[in-house]
């Protein structure tokens, strides 16, 4: 069971984070505003993952994370971000954080998304990553060069939907789905449709409760 700590300006976060998280996994200790945050209060507290809310004040999330990463030991960092175009997650990774998690994510994807990233799994936006490139890719990340057309049968498939039923929705032919899941398993490094499944909840391309014909 790993102690979390969240720093955040915004007090109105700070009760449905705690419910988002798994009690299993995590403890969690409270929170510091960002502007009164200190590497030597987080150590107090006893912290082991810090979970950092950028909230309107960007590049003081960054410093914070990047003194946590060059001065703590034992203690891990998380970015909360809206921003997650490609320069900033990159200015993220190269802070020491483990893993820059969107701000629009479902509540319910928080705890998932934390264990990934403590797993060693960086959490991504694809769109993000994409405009990284595959130079300055950190090592680990799968590529998501996915089409539009790709994404979508990824979103169904993880909706739970059939091959037949993605079919009928995007009036295409079975053979067209076949077509496209495999480039979507050749593109992400799987080789089946549940570790297909698990990458587009990890990443966000579909969110807990999304029904079948509410999915794009």
């Amino acid at each position: 069971m790993k102690r979390l700590a969240l720093v955040t300006d915004n007090p109105l976060i700070v009760a449905p984070i705690r419910r988002s998280l798994d009690e299993a996994t995590f403890t969690f200790l409270g929170y510091l505003p960002l502007h009164k945050a200190t590497v030597e209060r987080i150590e107090e507290c006893g912290a082991e993952v810090v979970l950092v809310d950028e909230g309107d004040r960007p590049e003081q999330a960054i410093a914070l994370t990047r003194s946590i990463a060059s001065e703590v030991r034992g203690v891990v960092a998380v970015l909360l971000t809206v921003k997650m175009d490609g320069e900033w997650v990159q200015r993220a990774l190269e802070s020491g954080v483990v893993s820059a998690i969107s701000k629009a994510i479902s509540p319910g994807a928080l705890a998932t998304l934390l264990r990934e990233a403590l797993n060693g799994h960086i959490v991504h936006s694809p769109a993000a990553m994409r405009k990284l490139g595959a130079a300055s890719r950190p090592a680990g990340v799968v590529p998501c060069t996915l089409t539009d057309r790709e994404q979508e049968v990824l979103r169904l498939v993880a909706a739970g939907a059939t091959n037949q039923e993605i079919a009928q929705q995007l009036w295409i032919t079975q053979q067209t789905v076949k077509f496209h899941l495999a480039n979507v398993y050749r593109k992400l490094e799987v080789s089946n449709r549940t570790a297909a499944c698990h990458y587009a909840h990890v990443n966000g391309l579909v969110t807990r409760g999304e029904a079948l014909h509410g999915a794009p």
